[in-house]
């Protein structure tokens, strides 16, 4: 099942022994679209001190009830790493959570053909300063994106404007971003489009624009419009 990200902000998040805090925001891969991180407010409780959980951590939701049980305690939530998050989040700090926690990381592919991770196979092939380079860029840009910042977005056809992002959905299964809700602006009136991440051309994040390789008329056949989204 799909669930809009906008509804799980300020879901409660249960620790084994006692709430941790509410969902403010979802860190999303940029290159995979798939959600790596809850961000969430812990409260009073730490002084409102933002944390990062993986959906890894987390068991079967109750949505009714809007909680969102974790298998952490809430020692372990308070001892671990912390980040300052009006940062961009860095490789870095990537690494020293996931090992706090014990969480694989899923920068490093694992199984046949993947057992020295990804980037480890491309260094492999690669020239020295090659390597060099790919490895300063994912220590530095793990490519990850708040959900919460990209809403907002504009949404560019090739032949003009297709509306902006006013929502995500992403799957219960494995988190990973099936489709952005967009406006279709002035040239849909009251329309909604979704638009499937394979869809994306590119997206310019300092002009804040989601660009798609479709004129609109090609970008509606191969979306689904609907009246209220």
């Amino acid at each position: 099942m799909l669930r809009k990200v906008t509804q799980l902000y300020e879901f409660t998040i249960q620790a084994t022994d006692g709430g941790v805090g509410k969902v403010q925001d979802f860190f999303f891969d940029d290159e995979a679209w798939t959600v790596r991180y809850l961000v969430v407010d812990t409260g009073y409780w730490l002084f409102g001190r933002r944390v990062l959980i993986s959906p890894t951590a987390l068991k079967r939701p109750d949505w009714e009830a809007e909680v969102l049980p974790v298998t952490l305690t809430r020692e372990q939530v308070e001892n671990s790493p912390d980040i300052d998050l009006d940062k961009p989040v860095s490789r870095q700090v990537e690494e020293d959570l996931h090992g706090y926690y014990g969480w694989s990381p899923y920068w490093r592919p694992s199984g046949p053909g993947f057992g020295l991770g990804a980037l480890a196979v491309a260094e492999m092939i690669a020239g020295t300063g090659e390597k060099e380079n790919m490895a300063q860029e994912q220590r530095e840009d793990p490519h990850l994106r708040s959900t919460r910042e990209v809403i907002g977005y504009h949404l560019q056809a090739t032949d003009g404007e297709l509306g902006h992002v006013e929502d995500f959905y992403i799957s219960e299964r494995d988190w990973a971003i099936q489709y952005m809700l967009v406006g279709a602006g002035n040239w849909s009136p009251g329309k909604k489009l979704l638009v499937a991440p394979g869809r994306i051309a590119t997206v310019s994040w300092p002009k804040s624009t989601v660009y798609v390789g479709l004129a609109r008329e090609k970008v509606k056949d191969a979306g689904i419009m609907t009246q209220s989204g």
